[in-house]
């Protein structure tokens, strides 16, 4: 009889059991169907107008046509996009909280000393949304017409170029460096208040060399005020398909970008996870979102979070070599 009784107790335990598994997945599934069932808060942690927030205000549209309920773009710049990265940090983890960022979250671990958050450990990646290439441009009195020509002037003259930036720690100043880290040269850093002021040297001859934007420099391309000698993607943009890469112009495996991803805080559900990347992938693929994004020089892509996660990974052991080896720091 015992024995018995203890099967008994056995199966009813696996029934049980079973049936909490059954109605836990049938409150997921249900959860799934009917989430968002509240406004969704997407935190961009950079200035408004800048390029995360236009590509988050973008997806924001998207997800809430998408979705029939509103994304409120919610703006907490500060600290090289820092303070906003913490705070969607340490947001409830229930799929109501969405970060978009650019390429400086994988650049923060090693620039910054302190941080009250790891960007690995806490958050989940959904997608990489899109990437923007940066123009490497010269000033005309500068005798060099490919970026072949420029490393070979640099290593004749260590130190005496000067190459602008938007500051200390600034996309335009850590992407010159990686040139520098690939090259083996050596360039005077000469760090502006924004990448507009550090355009404007360029101009005036007040600087000879610069890496940034290619949507906004372009144009000064295209007039002559400045010489173009490669983009910084993998591949040639489609904005000015006769510029060469500067990989193929003679930095192979050279890759700078600037990059948007979503992400949310960690300890966020599978189930929603995999439902945010099903409705932002659906986003970034339609026709609308793709055009917008095209006509400003950017690449879209919808990775899965498994590849998002790979990607993220890469790029903060890149800048934290390239940032180790030219030994920036920013208080």
């Amino acid at each position: 009889m015992r024995k018995t009784g203890r099967c008994g107790l056995l199966v009813a335990t696996g029934f049980f059991l079973l049936a909490s598994g059954a109605g836990a997945a049938d409150r997921g599934a249900g959860v799934m169907r009917d989430y968002p069932v509240r406004p969704v808060r997407m935190i961009v942690p950079l200035a408004p107008g800048g390029g995360s927030d236009i590509v988050g205000r973008i997806v924001a549209q998207g997800l809430s046509d998408y979705w029939r309920q509103s994304v409120v773009v919610d703006n907490r710049p500060g600290a090289g996009s820092t303070v906003g990265t913490a705070i969607a940090a340490q947001s409830p983890a229930d799929g109501y909280t969405l970060l978009v960022s650019s390429s400086s979250m994988a650049i923060s671990p090693a620039l910054y000393k302190k941080l009250s958050f790891d960007i690995l450990r806490d958050f989940a990646e959904v997608t990489l949304i899109a990437s923007q290439p940066s123009l490497l441009a010269v000033h005309p009195s500068v005798p060099v017409a490919s970026v072949r020509d420029l490393v070979a002037l640099a290593k004749t003259q260590p130190g005496k170029l000067a190459v602008a930036s938007a500051g200390p720690g600034s996309a335009t100043h850590l992407g010159s460096e990686l040139l520098q880290h690939a090259t083996g040269i050596r360039m005077l850093h000469v760090p502006y208040k924004s990448a507009g002021q550090a355009t404007t040297a360029l101009l005036s001859g007040e600087v000879q060399v610069l890496l940034t934007n290619m949507a906004s420099l372009l144009p000064h391309v295209k007039s002559g005020k400045v010489r173009s000698l490669g983009v910084s993607s993998p591949q040639r943009s489609p904005l000015a398909p006769e510029l060469p890469t500067i990989a193929e112009a003679g930095v192979p495996g050279f890759e700078y970008q600037t990059w948007y991803g979503m992400l949310v805080p960690a300890g966020t559900p599978g189930f929603l996870v995999q439902r945010i990347h099903q409705a932002t992938a659906a986003t970034i693929a339609s026709s609308p979102f793709h055009d917008k994004l095209a006509q400003l020089g950017l690449t879209t892509y919808g990775s899965t979070p498994v590849q998002f996660d790979a990607y993220l990974k890469s790029e903060v052991r890149k800048w934290q070599e390239v940032i180790r080896v030219a030994g920036v720091q920013v208080e």
